[in-house]
């Protein structure tokens, strides 16, 4: 579990412990230590990757870095940052964070538009993008502007606003969760070399109310798979194996911030089918599949994590 001022929480038999050899984070606005991705091969490499606000001159970064969990658990070792978006970006907002394993191993990660709107548009900066990486933090030769002049090569889409959630379908087929703006939060399909729109398309709206950008469509410009209106400040996704509850295969569970529940999405077209709500789902911050096909989330407004089992 990691903690926005730079703790990670390791959870055994009941008790917490805080591990040590953790880096330093810019802990302000919405920056800090964010996202942890375990990869599928850790039991033998024992690496882990880590999302973070780097600083950076006149703010901070979105980046990335590696370490290994020591033998006996209780510290990371061999830190390495291996990815850092460009500079210049500045205030404490949206830096995104969110990181996948991609079905060949590669990593995804989401960046937010930094609170700068037209820079999501901008192929020279990672501002408003998914990023595909390799493990050591190189490019693969395949990504969609890889041979663009100017263009940032990890970038795989971008026209985002601030992706707070993202996993692979049962297809392996990337998928994200963004916060809109007073309206308008998202679920995309991720294509390579896809623009979202943001900010020249959106179904919501600036927060003074005055429309964004030229409206909801626009030549060249994706379609969300399902946007709430009014928004529900979405965070943390999942994508459910069906492993406990068959009847949930292939669901998307999507924690709500504002309104203090889960979604549970399904079907063709994507539609909300059931809102999970109680006294433990205060402002969920993400949910996650456990391996034995229980649901972990966390919960921001009681500081803790949950445990949802059949029984």
């Amino acid at each position: 579990i990691t903690e926005r001022d730079g703790r990670v929480l390791a959870l055994r038999d009941g008790a917490l412990s805080s591990l040590g050899g953790v880096p330093s984070v810019v802990a302000e606005g919405q920056g800090g230590l964010l996202d942890l991705l375990v990869p599928r091969d850790f039991d033998q490499t024992r690496e882990l990757f880590f999302s973070y606000s780097k600083p950076q001159p006149n703010g901070a970064g979105t980046a990335v870095f590696r370490a290994r969990l020591s033998d006996d658990g209780s510290a990371l070792t061999d830190v390495t940052t291996i990815f850092e978006m460009a500079q210049g970006s500045s205030g404490g907002r949206h830096f995104g964070s969110r990181l996948v394993e991609a079905p060949d191993g590669h990593l995804f990660l989401t960046i937010g538009d930094r609170g700068d709107r037209p820079s999501a548009q901008d192929l020279a900066r990672e501002n408003g993008s998914i990023n595909r990486i390799a493990r050591d933090g190189s490019v693969p030769d395949d990504n969609p502007f890889v041979d663009q002049p100017g263009a940032r090569p990890a970038i795989w889409s971008y026209g985002h606003r601030n992706p707070q959630g993202a996993a692979l379908d049962l297809d392996g087929n990337l998928v994200t969760v963004e916060h809109g703006a007073q309206g308008g939060d998202e679920i995309n399909r991720i294509r390579a070399g896809a623009n979202y729109g943001w900010p020249i398309i959106s179904y919501g709206r600036h927060y003074s109310g005055q429309p964004i950008g030229v409206g909801t469509e626009a030549t060249g410009l994706e379609q969300p798979a399902f946007y709430w209106d009014p928004s529900i400040a979405p965070s943390g996704m999942m994508i459910y194996s069906g492993m406990l509850w068959p009847e949930w295969e292939g669901d998307i569970f999507v924690g709500s911030l504002k309104f203090d529940y889960i979604s549970r999405l399904d079907g063709d077209p994507l539609s909300e089918v059931e809102k999970i709500a109680t006294d433990e789902t205060l402002r969920v911050r993400d949910i996650r599949e456990a391996p034995d096909g229980t649901i972990w989330f966390l919960s921001v407004g009681n500081g803790a994590l949950y445990r949802i089992s059949p029984e």
